[in-house]
């Protein structure tokens, strides 16, 4: 979707709205560079402390699968981004424009996740477990989802029924979704913004069949780019810049990238999953958050990424969190709003950005 600049200026009011501001996108395998789709999430939420944990199947019925939890979900009942033994893989944004005004959604989204996580093989799986979810659902969401047959889709979901856009429909082999949905109410929501600078950075590489997990977290994750004024904030020479409507915010806790494996058409053996897909995972503030690789089976989840101690927080979370304190400040003359610190926020990025480009290197070629 197009939005010229005049809308843009318009609709950036919107954006400010939503607390919970997720950016995120499916990429087709005939768009990458690997000849892998591609699942990305940019999280944001008020819960600063999430993890990576393994859940295996509880019974035979049931499907193991990886996902993103937060810290305090001791029991892992919701998961907000996750991947199966069956090359299934979900995600899902926050949509504000979906159901009636004065309807509140039911927060049930991670529930949903979690449980889609068991039971579903393929995007059609999905498409039936919603008919199957008792009314009403109790969310309003942009649910992302791929396969390993080379099937990819975004179910705009409300309390009672979605609408599904196709991957194979998409133009450019790409699809974004923030915080409203495209079937909901036309220019309400918010995210329209980061869309739009998602798509300004993503588009060209999607067109010339080059996308990365890379691109994805360390570019996309890490960008202050605006398209209103077509301008990378980073570029200027000034110290401090408002935290408004960039794909990172103080309220970003995770960037995350499914890469799937090259379109079958069998279903994979769970041997083939655990040895093809990969989870890259960059929790805490994603500017200066390390990446790590996630695998689909019982030892796939470096420590660094798991839940420990009292609080339950992954150690690499609470690394890169306490940059993100260090990065942001608040101007007495400027009341509540925040702002970044560029300088240290520069300082910071420049080690991971090093660190990260060498674990893509060491695993790109699995």
């Amino acid at each position: 979707m197009k939005i010229n600049r005049i809308g843009l200026v318009v609709l950036l009011l919107l954006s400010w709205m939503a607390g919970f501001a997720c950016t995120s996108a499916i990429v087709s395998g005939s768009r990458t560079l690997s000849g892998r789709p591609l699942l990305w999430k940019h999280r944001d939420t008020s819960n600063a402390n999430s993890r990576i944990a393994y859940i295996p199947g509880a019974t035979d019925a049931e499907l193991g699968y990886v996902g993103l939890f937060n810290a305090n979900d001791l029991k892992n009942r919701q998961a907000w981004m996750g991947m199966n033994e069956s090359g299934f893989a979900v995600m899902n944004t926050a949509s504000y424009n979906i159901l009636p005004k004065g309807v509140k959604a039911g927060d049930r989204e991670g529930y949903v996740m979690a449980k889609a996580l068991k039971v579903c093989r393929t995007v059609d799986d999905f498409a039936r477990f919603l008919d199957s979810l008792p009314r009403p659902m109790g969310v309003e969401a942009n649910f992302g989802v791929i396969d390993a047959l080379g099937n990819g889709a975004y179910f705009e979901t409300g309390n009672d029924s979605y609408v599904r856009f196709d991957l194979k429909d998409a133009e450019d082999g790409i699809l974004v979704r923030t915080n409203h949905s495209l079937s909901g109410r036309p220019g309400e929501g918010s995210g329209y913004m980061r869309q739009a600078n998602a798509l300004h950075m993503l588009t060209p590489m999607a067109k010339e069949g080059k996308v990365t997990p890379q691109i994805l977290t360390e570019r996309l994750s890490r960008s202050f780019y605006r398209d209103d004024i077509g301008h990378d904030m980073l570029a200027d020479s000034i110290q401090f810049i408002q935290d408004l409507d960039y794909i990172p915010r103080y309220t970003s806790v995770a960037t995350v990238v499914i890469e799937g494996m090259a379109p079958s058409d069998t279903h994979p053996s769970a041997e083939q999953v655990a040895r093809e897909y990969i989870m890259w995972t960059g929790l805490g503030y994603p500017p200066v958050a390390e990446i790590m690789p996630v695998w689909m089976r019982p030892d796939g989840v470096a420590a660094a990424l798991q839940g420990q101690g009292k609080n339950n927080h992954a150690p690499l979370a609470d690394q890169a969190q306490a940059k993100r304190l260090d990065i942001f400040s608040t101007r007495p003359c400027q009341g509540k709003k925040r702002f970044v610190d560029i300088d240290k926020l520069q300082m910071y990025m420049a080690p991971i950005k090093l660190r990260n480009c060498d674990t893509y290197d060491r695993y790109r070629n699995r």
